[in-house]
This record gives structure tokens, sequence and C-alpha cells, in this order.
């Protein structure tokens, strides 16, 4: 099949937690006919929440795959979906998915507008450049507000919200849409039909003084793409078409100068076909985002490549996933070139090929088996041996590296230990397994004690993990009291010589170094190393020695064994010895020197800093503001939001374990909270001295 590729959209439907993507994308695939039946997230039968745990929390955990078609205008569009987690602690999936997305539907309440999650996926979309149009969901729902979040999507995202459709009605009242470019009112009928009937009607005589308004401002909004609109917008209205205006909206949320928005019920089955129509109209088609950039690894020179089936392969895998039918996936956004089945494919990382054996077109977790995807198209593999999230595939003959994704850190972890003997291997297995689907997830043993630690985003995420061990792994585990991942890092500068002696019967061990260690530069993470030694006083192979040891050092700091968040260590000087010197003795120097200098240059633990909102009655705000003073939370800020008061503040991740059941405490069950990772902060020295204490008496001791 060759799918011409201005008919392809791959977009992603993002959003804060409950605002309703599930929902709204089993509606886009009831409509354009890829299901027969309408799964509802409330009782467990979505179809994109395949999961176990999604349907028993009516959550979105996983980022699901899927590919619809929409006719419009007489055309046939191919639309390539992904349905992503709203809640804080599975942000890895939002952000993987925007990586490789050519456009995005944000989702908004009607009710809550924009919420907490809501800003952080638009701030992840805007580091991709990915050009997003907004629907508010929910019209249907008691205190819903249309215009309000337009204005909340201007304030607090600092986007350029134009309405294209603005509501007949709201809340109980709540009928159907006015199409500002058809100058025309779209009804839906609650009958049998699930919503799939409308009409189009003469905009009601009570609307249209309204609808002249808005329409105006649509068409003043855009007329910055084509001037000539903006002049016969004055002259005469009648004479600009609705296929003038379609088109400079496109031009214009391409170019992210604006953010349609448009308006519907996903629940009662209304706004969801013409929210089809402005995926196609509006989003952006492979050819028009254009070539990707990338870099040759053989020559560091800058490549990009076409998305044209004829130009060599490129690809990059944004997930792996484990299937219990077929085996691991990996899914694959391809840019350029093509993938047959059972072709090679080689992957600059490992500089290895890799063998493919089936090709699938996704439908969240069933597959239809492909002999071939193309440029601009998403698809999962199967039969390969070592792909990774982030991974670049590629032509072996025309390599290139294209720029990997990001993943933010785990801030949380906690001991775990198999019930049996006999489940020791099966939980290494298991455990490599979710390390591979999940980059923020990560598995350690503490050297010390031997324990298991998992690390994670937040208590819902390695619930779930600890959960899916059970379940899909059949591996029951003993947990201890989560832990904060808190790190440590050196305040001042220190000048320091080590020097390393071993002298045993045969060959010693000999190496010394000065160094000057002090905190890594601004915006620097891990080890900044410098080499500042004289010519010949230390042999140039020994360098990277010298580097490794402090890099393996830093994993364990000094106060309390916490990883060493940064430091900037220069090799000033030092010397060798001809026969006793060699890299273990330089390696061994270095951790040695680590260790030393970094007690004497004022360390200190680092926490992380999360931040806090929480919507409450009037009433209980005393209570929760106290509340957060007591766990040496810092209120930010205030405001009023559909009657409700919002509580903005940042509160250290140690003093929230638990946090829901108190505030359900305190509000009587009438509050909610949300919280995400802000930043790391220097632990008061009081808080400190106890956390460095009872550092090695923590874990999985009490279950």
């Amino acid at each position: 099949m060759n799918q011409n590729l201005k008919y392809t959209r791959n977009i992603g439907i993002m959003a804060h937690i409950d605002a309703g993507k599930t929902t709204t994308t089993e509606r886009i695939l009831f409509y354009s006919g890829i299901t027969h039946r309408m799964g509802e997230v409330h009782d467990g039968a979505a179809q994109m929440d395949w999961m176990v745990q999604e349907q028993e929390r009516g959550i979105t955990i996983t980022s699901a795959a899927t590919t619809t078609f929409w006719n419009f205008n007489g055309q046939g569009y191919k639309i390539n979906i992904i349905d992503t987690p709203g809640h804080v602690d599975f942000t890895v999936e939002v952000e993987r998915s925007l990586r490789v997305l050519d456009g995005a539907v944000a989702l908004f309440c009607a009710v809550g507008g924009v919420e907490p999650q809501s800003e952080t996926v638009w701030k992840q979309a805007d580091k991709y450049k990915v050009p997003r149009i907004a629907f508010v969901n929910k019209m249907d729902r008691t205190g819903s507000d249309f215009f309000n979040v337009v204005n909340q999507i201007r304030d607090k995202l600092f986007a350029n919200p134009v309405p294209v459709q603005i509501p007949i009605g709201s809340e109980e009242s709540f009928q159907g849409v006015i199409d500002l470019i058809e100058n025309k009112a779209v009804v839906w009928q609650d009958d049998e039909t699930l919503g799939i009937r409308y009409e189009l009607i003469d905009v009601p005589d009570e609307f249209k003084n309204e609808t002249k308004e808005w329409r105006g401002k649509l068409i003043e909004a855009v007329a910055e793409v084509d001037e000539s609109l903006f002049e016969r917008y004055f002259e005469d209205t009648d004479s600009i078409t609705n296929d003038e205006i379609i088109e400079a909206i496109r031009k214009s949320t391409l170019d992210r100068t604006i953010v349609p928005v448009l308006c519907g019920a996903a629940f009662k089955n209304k706004g969801v076909q013409r929210l089809l129509d402005a995926i196609v109209a509006f989003l952006p088609n492979p050819l028009d985002i254009g070539p990707v950039k990338g870099v040759n690894p053989r020559n560091n020179q800058q490549v990009q490549r076409n998305p044209d089936p004829n130009e060599p392969l490129s690809a990059l895998a944004f997930k792996i996933a484990t299937d219990p039918f077929v085996g691991k996936l990996a899914f694959l956004r391809i840019y350029s070139g093509y993938i047959q089945s059972g072709s090679s494919i080689f992957n600059t990382r490992t500089n290895k090929k890799e063998r493919i054996s089936r090709l699938y077109e996704m439908h969240a977790n069933k597959q239809n088996p492909k002999d071939r995807i193309e440029a601009g198209d998403i698809c999962a593999i199967v039969g390969f041996k070592d792909i990774q999230t982030g991974d670049t595939l590629c032509d072996k003959n025309k390599p290139i590296y294209l720029e990997s994704i990001v993943f933010p850190e785990p801030v949380i972890g906690i001991a775990i230990e198999p019930k049996t003997q006999e489940d020791i291997d099966k939980l290494t297995i298991a455990l490599r397994k979710l390390a591979e689907e999940d980059p923020t997830f990560q598995v350690n043993v503490d050297e010390d004690t031997g324990q298991t630690i998992i690390n994670g985003m937040g208590e819902l995420h390695l619930e779930i993990l600890i959960d899916r061990l059970k379940r899909e792994f059949n591996v029951g585990c003993n947990q201890g009291f989560p832990m904060v991942a808190y790190k440590e890092a050196v305040t001042t500068l220190i000048e320091h010589k080590e020097v390393f002696k071993k002298q045993t019967g045969g060959k010693g061990k000999f190496a010394e170094i000065i160094i000057e260690i002090s905190p890594a530069d601004k915006g620097v993470r891990g080890l900044q190393f410098i080499d500042e030694v004289k010519k010949g006083n230390i042999p140039r192979e020994f360098i990277p020695s010298v580097e490794k040891g402090f890099k393996h050092a830093m994993q364990n700091g000094v106060l309390a064994g916490y990883p060493m968040d940064n430091l900037k260590v220069i090799l000033k000087d030092g010397s060798y010895h001809m026969v006793d010197s060699d890299m273990l003795s330089f390696e061994i120097v270095a951790k040695h020197a680590f260790t030393k200098a970094c007690l004497k240059a004022n360390p200190v633990l680092l926490e992380p800093i999360m931040s806090a909102e929480v919507v409450t009655p009037v009433e209980y705000m005393g209570d929760i503001i106290s509340d957060f003073n007591r766990r040496r939370g810092q209120v930010e800020g205030m405001e009023t939001k559909a009657g409700a008061r919002v509580i903005k503040a940042r509160v250290p991740l140690a003093e929230k374990f638990g946090y829901v059941t108190v505030l359900r405490t305190i509000s009587s069950g009438r509050a909610t909270s949300t919280m995400e990772f802000s930043h790391y902060e220097e632990v008061p020295p009081e808080i400190s001295s106890k956390i460095v204490e009872s550092a090695k008496g923590i874990g999985i001791t009490e279950f």
C-alpha cells in the first residue's frame, strides 16, 4: 500500500487526568468504523485501556497506539492516534509520544479548565514544537464554561486560542455547536443512533450576534497569514469562502501562531465527528513537518531525511512493550524510507544489525500484520535482540543518529524482595523487562545491604509496577516503605592531593593525583571532568581511568550513600611509577580522592521538591494551609475556580507520603490534589543530620 502522505495524520491526545481523553478516543474509533461498540472507561471496557490495572482504576497508564480512517470532503484520511495518560506519574508516556507525533489534540475539561497536568503536557508539546488544536470536553457537566476555558488557555498557557466553534447552550441544555467557519449550527439528536446523526441548521436567532462577533475574531486572528482575507472581511464578508478560511487556519496552526478551539461532550456523543474533521483539516501531515534532521555518526556531519519511501531508512524507537503472545514489541516512527517484514535494519547505538521478523499496525494491544510500512507512519516490530527507547534505526550504508528522548529522573524508591527463594531469578528477569519498557523506572542493588531498590516517578507508578509483577510475571513481592530519592552535592571548591601506594611481594601499585573539586557549572548534570595535567606527568592512557574512578564513586555519596548529582573535577597534576603504575591504580586513587575531598567540600543532601495543587471548598482552606506549613511547604498562591479555592504550594516529597488520605480526612473527602516533580533543593541541616543517621537503617526490615 502506498498511502499518499498528504492524507496521513500522526496525532496524540493529551490532557490532565479525567479530562476525557480515553472516552474521546473511544468515540473516534466508533464513528470512524474501527469498533462497533463504544467502550466506557468507568465500565472498564475501553478499547484503549487494555491493561487490567487501567480497567480496574479507570485511568490510562500506557500510551496506546491505534490506526483509523476518516472521510473529509470526499477524501479518505489515515489517522494514527496515540492516547496518552493524564496522571503525572506516567509523564514518560506523554514525553515519548510527543517526540514522534506531528500534531496533538489538547483536551480540557469545561469545568476544570487548565489544570496542573494540562500545563505540564502543554510545555512538553512546546518543547517538541508540536502544532495542536484544543477540544473543550464535558460541555454537558454542571459548571461548564467554554469561554472561561478559552481565557485560561490564553492566561495560563500563554497561547493564542481562537474558537472555531462556540457552544449552543451548556450544562443540561448543551445541544451542539455553532461552526464559525460554515456559519451553521450543528445539532446532535439524543436518539438510538449514539450520536452518529447530526444536522446542519441555520444559526438560531438568539445566537446570531454572538456568532457574528466570534466569526469576526476568527478571521481577524488568521488574517496575518492571508492579508487579502482581512481586507475582504471589511469590504465584503460574503466573498470569503469556507475553503479560504480553513486554509488560513491550517497555516496559522502549523506556524503555532494560533490554537483552534472546538467543544463538545464526548460521553454524550456530541462534537467528536467535527473534531475528526478539524484533525484532518488543521493538523499537519508528515510532508508539512518536512525533513527530519540528524547526525551522521561516522563523520559527525548534520544530515537530513525527507518523508519519502525512496529515501534511506530512518526511524526512531519511542516505546518498548512486552506482549504475552508476540513477545517484545518496539514502536517505531518511520521518518524516511520503509521497513519490510523479514528485513534487517541498523541500530546506530549498538552498531549492530537487527532482523525484523514481523511488522504490525497497532490497535491498542491488538496487532494487524503488515508486509511493508513506509515513511510517515507509526508501527510496531518484533524479532529484534537489542533495541531500547530512543534508539535510531536506519540504513547501514547511510547511517543517521536522531536526537534521542530525554526522560525525567525517578524521585521515589522502595525496597522489594521476592516472597520465596524460587522467585529470585523470576524477579530479576521481570524487573529487567519492566525497566526496558519504562525509562523512568530504575532498578538498583544496594551494595551494602544487598537489597533491591526500585525507583519511579511516584507512589502510584511503583504500585502499578508491583501489581504488574504479581499479575503478568507471577512474582509475589514483599515491599518496604517508600523512600525519597535524595541526592548529594558539594558546595565549595577544594584542592586535594591523594597518593595510592601498595607494596606486595611482586609488582606494587602506585598513583598520585592532585585535583580540584567544586560544584559543576550551571546546567551540567553528572561529572564535569577537566584534564589540566602537564605533558608527561601522568601518561595519557591513565587519564580516562581517573575519570572512570570519579564517575563510579559518584554513585555513592559521602554523606549517606546517595548519588552525587553533579561534580566538577579538575585534574591538575600527579605522578606515576614506571613499573608499579597501571590503569587500576589510577582508578582506585580517584575513588579515594573523591571520598576525602568531598568530605572537606561541605557536602549537602538534596531532596526532591514537588509542585502541589489542591482544589478545595473555601471552608477547608485554613486547615489545608496549616497542614502544608507543618509539612515544610511553601504556599505560592491561591485563586478561585468554579466556586472552589485552588491552593498552589511547593512541598518536599518526603513530607507528602500518604497525603491523599490526610487531605480526605481534613476536607471530609471534598478536596482533590495533584502533585508533580519541580526541582531539587538543599535539605535543612537539622533534617539532613537525621537522614544521614537513619540512611543505613532504611529499607526492607519492616513489612
